[in-house]
């Protein structure tokens, strides 16, 4: 597998930071690949800004912290200004549509999907909307397999939340199968 470098990014209370272990976790344990994962936010508990680097690889990984994502995940508009000039050139630019308004500035690929919208309107729960972004990443990516997240989400979350988890997994790659058509 080629070395796949991303940045989730958004603001505090979004679940920017638990996706990318979730997505770390389930490369590591799962799918026999290395990975790193790094953060740093606000000194808000919510609403500051966020980000997180993961890389996956299946060759070690010297230094965790990522300069020129392959992948980068914009949440807000405020992490969309902040980050969209970091992406690798040719890379894939993800953003939600309700809330950032992107402007073609960066020679990546651009998508913007109704995550949260269609996690309010399928599932009712906005807690879930890092999942269903988790969805979409696997979705256009293929970085790793839905199965190995599910693994991994079940040994970081209540029983009774599995299928709520799964749910908005599943969202996130069906929102991700309309691109790629």
């Amino acid at each position: 597998m080629e070395r796949c470098r991303l940045v989730f990014s958004g603001s505090g209370g979004q679940g920017v930071i638990t996706a990318a272990i979730i997505l770390a976790e389930a490369a590591v344990l799962y799918e026999n690949l290395m990975a790193t994962q790094t953060q740093a936010y606000g000194p808000e508990a919510r609403g500051g800004a966020t980000r997180s680097d993961v890389i996956i690889s299946d060759a070690p990984i010297y230094f965790p912290k990522v300069t020129q994502p392959n992948v980068l995940v914009c949440l807000t508009q405020a992490a969309y200004n902040k980050f969209y000039g970091i992406i690798r050139p040719g890379g894939l630019l993800l953003s939600d549509s309700k809330y950032v308004q992107m402007e073609t500035r960066v020679d990546a690929r651009q998508v913007q999907l109704p995550m949260y919208q269609s996690v309010m309107d399928q599932i009712g729960k906005p807690i879930v909307f890092n999942i269903c972004m988790l969805g979409a990443v696997l979705g256009l990516t293929q970085v790793i397999q839905p199965e190995a997240v599910m693994k991994a989400l079940g040994t970081r979350i209540p029983a009774g939340f599995l299928d709520l988890n799964r749910k908005a997994l599943d969202l996130g790659m069906k929102l991700a199968l309309q691109v790629n058509v």
